[in-house]
């Protein structure tokens, strides 16, 4: 069996009085430091990994201050300090081994507004895309914009100076901030911004940290600003720390010590709150995609599509393009990137116009159009077609794609994955398809493979080679490579870390700035932070400090996954393969992904924090000698402990004796099993497998509750209990059984049992009959199909089946119900592995003998029909056979549906299932095109997921969190029309509904029944 992971990786008591007083001294936050929160703390979207000593969340700047006063007594002044946002830094920016101050979870207030100014107030947590959601309505956004941008901080942007795509013609983070509000080491808090030059001289004559700080920066700017000017590149990125060029204006009459602060990557102070200037949203915007036959061809080609006044250019390559191909993503855009016929397109540029007026922006499309035909006629500069989009909508989901590239390229099969350490190369864009050629030839010389993308408008392209960190060779091959791109970059007037920011790669710092630069940075590192306890180790350390910089050979995630056997890291790689990209983080509560995240805010409960956990679970249990495939085999066959032993394992953690395993355990209790991370992560991080997985090596030392043992056994007592419905359903009706079902089992609203029961509702000939059905003619079985039941509709929604059989009757098609066959959703949701082989076993008999009739087999409920595709695949390997169950509308999409003679008028909204939208993306347009066939329009508006989620809403410790997930992003569809018009595809969706409405809205197949 599994180990008891005992040994706790334990907090000094030092950090564990610190977090004592703080809590008792008007803390208002959260502060953890359990190992789950402080591991998933320890990476973000780099390659390295640091353990942080606590996480602390603060609520306000209040209590930012309050943490670093307490820190400044005597008994408190070693600890250090690294604040975080989204943890979507590439360079280790955000992972410190002191206090992590996360300022994501709770800091996301938009303070003030002001329209005529054209500015907005934030707190450092509020995420990218959120604010310009907010900002919309009001016409504005805020310009820089990121791959990230879903999940990313507006303090993480002002940390790394952070810019991206039109940044030529909006410029970089800092180009944006009015002011800022920072923490510094000692509690005191700053504001700063642009100011007259004279102004700042007198702040500099006053005696206190602030004048300290504006004397030593305005003397090092005025006296060094020769060196500084003909050091610094001439390029629209900044190098991050310090930013001493931009402290003056052009005629040194202005000063701003926010130029400072964004950029320096936490390591002065910690920002709690920005003033950013807004720009108007452009009236119009068209975005020309431009195909080439060749990379290479993309890139030289930027310069003449700079000139034609676009706002941005962006590129990418054949494999980013390739891999999009085969994700959920590319359902959107494959009609918007056509291939050229009898051509290959092996790079693409994707060209973006704005303009306030249309005569402006048809003159600026037609006249680039124009040279574009002539120059596809004479086969010039490898473009070989285009496509003009003018559509908001599509163009969003080209850059909903282009943004996804990232972790598309995390999802390169085998061991080398394409890695972050030399990713955002900048040099002049003149110099830019000169500076690839021979990036690529570095690259090839080391056999390496590498995806590319990015901005070539602005000289940045995001390069990431493949490379096997497990590998202790090819980890210093990233050392080699890492350091002939810094001198590559030097070489065409360039530099390495052009968007991301240094991070490990600090050390090249002194090199780059040169001995003099490099010691003005330390004075200014020493007057903010003069004993080296913010973010140590990042851009530079102060004067007297014997601290080192990180290092690109700095602990990497990998070293700890070299501790695990290569056959279960391959086992595992649904867990394995997360590269903390963190999209799982997305804000947007229409998202399906991740619901348990979205209404916790705890990133344990995240895919990224899952997976993490999972790999040092792995590692743990491997450091016990646990050889966790022969345990599981053992499992599955039936292999158990002793009940005595599982009740002492209970014993023990009912006094709160520490086993590693209740983290795991509790994080995964938080999944709704709704796996949409599967689908919707780019790099198919899939958690409700590796989930019931553990819970069943959990299980195996540790007793089940009992209502785990009702669910599993669901598809086995549904039967038995509908036959006697008239009898239950009285009981399950009774408030007081129901409040006896939440007190001793821990479930409420239990669903009550369909009456009439589906036998009683179907006819003699709807029965199947094997050897009649048999005998049918090859025409006959051609208009037949045979209903795989699920327990959901036919034994709690039985009137759903009915109508289905009456629907496709009315298609002039024969109909059969199979016999009810258990199918073992619910064995494998929490994690009965051993019972869910033996019930996949079973069924995938019974429907591979079906199959041979060669009839369609088609089912109701989204989640099981996918078992059948997904788990059952997993858990029978080859002996699943080749049967294949259809959901309703993907055999509806193939039938002809009757004029109607009396079609009502009504506006219809369709709202689907989670597992639904992200498993099987087409699925909406297959409805609203079977609806547009009656003359019906769909309204199919994007939703999260409902909350229910098969029995997870009605499980009593989450009935605050079902209640949050459905108030997010279905009750304003269901408020926002009358329940009759509106259509659900999940049973769960439905009963969650008409638990919180009283009304339940019709599946569309009871809507189409009603109205042929």
């Amino acid at each position: 069996m599994i180990a008891i992971i005992d040994q706790q990786k334990t907090v000094p008591d030092l950090i564990n009085n610190y977090i004592e007083y703080l809590t008792n001294n008007g803390f208002s936050g959260d502060c953890d430091i359990s190992y789950s929160t402080r591991l998933i703390s320890s990476t973000d979207n780099s390659i390295y990994q640091e353990l942080p000593q606590a996480v602390i969340f603060p609520k306000n700047k209040d209590d930012i201050n309050l943490a670093l006063k307490v820190a400044s007594q005597d008994k408190f002044s070693s600890l250090t300090f690294g604040p975080r946002g989204g943890g979507t830094g590439t360079n280790g920016q955000s992972l410190t081994p002191g206090i992590v101050v996360d300022l994501s979870r709770y800091m996301r207030e938009i303070i003030e507004i002001n329209v005529e100014e054209k500015w907005v107030r934030v707190q450092a947590g509020v995420i990218k895309d959120q604010l310009n959601d907010y900002l919309k309505p009001f016409g504005f956004f805020f310009a820089p914009d990121l791959s990230t941008s879903n999940r990313a901080t507006i303090g993480g942007m002002i940390n790394t100076d952070a810019s991206g795509q039109g940044s030529l013609v909006y410029g970089k983070t800092s180009d944006h901030v009015l002011s800022l509000t920072t923490s510094l080491i000692s509690g005191v808090e700053i504001l700063t911004s642009q100011i007259a030059i004279e102004t700042a001289k007198k702040i500099a004559e006053k005696h206190d940290l602030e004048g300290l700080i504006y004397k030593t920066v305005l003397n090092i700017g005025l006296e060094k600003r020769e060196t500084i000017l003909s050091k610094f590149p001439r390029l629209n990125r900044f190098l991050t720390g310090y930013d001493l060029e931009h402290i003056f204006n052009e005629d040194l009459t202005k000063f701003d010590l926010s130029r400072i602060i964004t950029g320096s990557e936490g390591s002065l102070g910690i920002v709690t709150e920005a003033k950013l200037n807004i720009t108007p949203i452009a009236t119009y915007k068209t975005l020309i995609n431009i195909k080439y036959d060749s990379f290479d061809s993309a890139l030289r080609n930027s310069p003449f599509l700079v000139a034609a006044n676009a706002t941005s250019v962006e590129t990418v390559d054949s494999k980013v393009l390739n891999l999009a191909r085969e994700d959920i993503v590319w359902h959107s855009v494959s009609d918007l990137i056509k291939d050229v016929p009898n051509k290959t397109m092996l790079g693409l540029n994707m060209v973006e116009f704005n303009a306030e007026q249309q005569t402006e922006m048809d003159e600026k499309v037609k006249s680039l159009c124009l040279q574009l035909d002539e120059k596809i006629n004479q086969q010039q500069e490898g473009i070989i077609g285009y496509q003009v989009l003018t559509n908001k909508a599509d163009i969003l989901k080209i850059y909903t794609m282009r943004k996804k590239s990232v972790g598309l390229l995390g999802n390169t099969k085998g061991q080398q994955k394409p890695l972050a350490f030399a990713e955002d190369t900048a040099v002049p864009p003149e110099n830019l398809a000169d500076f690839i050629v021979e990036f690529r030839s570095l690259l090839d010389s080391h056999n390496l493979h590498y995806g590319m993308f990015g901005h070539v408008d602005a000289g940045v392209l995001h390069v990431r080679p493949a490379l096997d960190m497990c590998d202790p060779i090819q980890e210093k091959l990233l050392r080699t490579v890492s350091d002939q791109v810094v001198k590559l970059t030097a070489k065409y007037g360039g530099l390495m870390w052009g968007e991301h920011g240094k991070g490990y790669r600090s050390e090249y710092g002194p090199e780059f700035f040169g001995e003099d630069l490099f010691l003005q940075l330390r004075k200014i590192k020493t007057v903010f932070d003069p004993t080296n306890r913010f973010n140590p180790g990042k851009i530079c350390t102060p004067l007297d400090s014997k601290d080192q910089l990180v290092s690109v050979d700095g602990q990497k995630r990998a070293w700890f996954d070299r501790e695990i056997p290569t056959v279960v890291k391959t086992s595992f790689e649904n867990a394995m393969n997360c590269n903390g990209n963190g999209l799982c983080f997305n804000y947007d509560e229409t998202s399906p992904m991740c619901p348990s995240y979205k209404v916790t805010g705890d990133r344990r409960y995240s895919p990224k924090g899952r997976a993490s956990l999972m790999r040092e679970w792995l590692r743990l249990q491997n450091e016990q000698n646990i050889d966790v495939l022969t345990v599981e085999n053992q499992l599955i066959a039936g292999k158990k402990t002793s009940w005595l032993t599982r009740r002492e394992n209970d014993k023990n953690k009912a006094k709160q004796l520490y086993d590693f395993n209740h983290e795991v355990k509790q994080s995964m209790d938080e999944c709704l099993a709704c796996k949409a991370c599967t689908t919707a992560c780019p790099i198919k991080v899939d958690v409700p497998t590796f989930r019931s997985r553990f819970l069943n090596y959990y299980h195996s030392i540790y007793n089940r509750p009992f209502k785990d043992y009702i669910v599993s056994n669901i598809e086995m007592t549904a039967p038995l209990m509908s036959k006697a419905a008239w009898l239950i359903n009285p009981f399950l009706k009774n408030s007081a059984i129901q409040s006896l079902i939440k007190k001793t089992v821990g479930y409420v609203d239990t669903p009550i049992l369909s009456q009439p029961t589906l036998a009683q509702q179907l006819n003699q000939n709807h029965k199947f009959d094997f050897d009649f059905v048999s005998k049918l003619s090859e025409q006959e079985k051609q208009n037949t199909v045979l209903i795989v039941q699920d327990p959901f509709t036919s034994f709690y929604e039985a009137e759903l089946v009915t109508s289905f059989v009456q629907l496709i009757e009315k298609l002039n098609k024969r109909v059969f119900v199979l016999p009810f066959k258990p199918n073992g959703k619910a064995q494998h949701v929490k994690g009965f592995l051993n019972e869910f082989q033996s019930t996949a076993k079973n069924s995938a008999e019974f429907l591979n003998q079906i199959t041979k009739l060669g009839i369609p087999l088609v089912g109701l409920d989204a989640s099981l029909v996918m078992c059948y595709r997904d788990e059952y695949k997993s858990i029978l390997k080859n002996e699943r056979g080749d049967f294949s169950v259809l959901l309703a509308h993907e055999w509806l999409a193939d039938q002809k549906f009757p004029q109607l003679n009396n079609k009502v008028e009504l506006p219809l909204t369709l709202l689907s299932h989670c597992t639904e939208t992200t498993g099987l993306p087409q699925s909406i347009n297959v409805w609203k095109n079977i609806f547009q066939q009656l003359g019906y329009q769909l309204k199919t508006p994007a939703t999260g997921c409902c909350g229910m989620a098969g029995t997870y809403g009605h499980e009593v410790q989450n009935q605050e969190n079902s209640k949050k997930l459905y108030q997010m992003s279905w009750k304003p569809e269901i408020d926002a029309a009358p329940i009759e018009t509106i259509l659900a595809t999940g049973f769960s969706c439905r009963s969650q509904v008409k638990r919180f409405e009283k009304q339940k809205p019709k599946h569309p197949i009871e809507f189409l029944a009603n109205i042929l």
